[in-house]
């Protein structure tokens, strides 16, 4: 009866691509971390700010296409 389950020791393209590249830079992560934190992590004073922008919006209306 044939197996339909992957062999154990089977490692794909992708994998052995990825695993090449963190080995040739190691400093890879760190400069991933560095762009994630250039992004997406926001610091409190920014969250702040942006909080204060969000107040000051204006409400748009439901169809802004309607003329009155």
């Amino acid at each position: 009866m044939p197996s339909f389950l992957p062999a154990r020791h089977y490692v794909s393209d992708h994998t052995r691509f990825i695993r090449d590249l963190l080995e040739k830079n190691p400093d890879l992560a760190k400069a991933q971390q560095e762009g994630r934190g250039l992004w997406w992590d926001k610091r409190p004073q920014d969250l702040a700010e942006r909080r204060t922008m969000d107040e000051g919006k204006v409400a748009q209306p439901p169809y802004v296409y309607q003329t009155e």
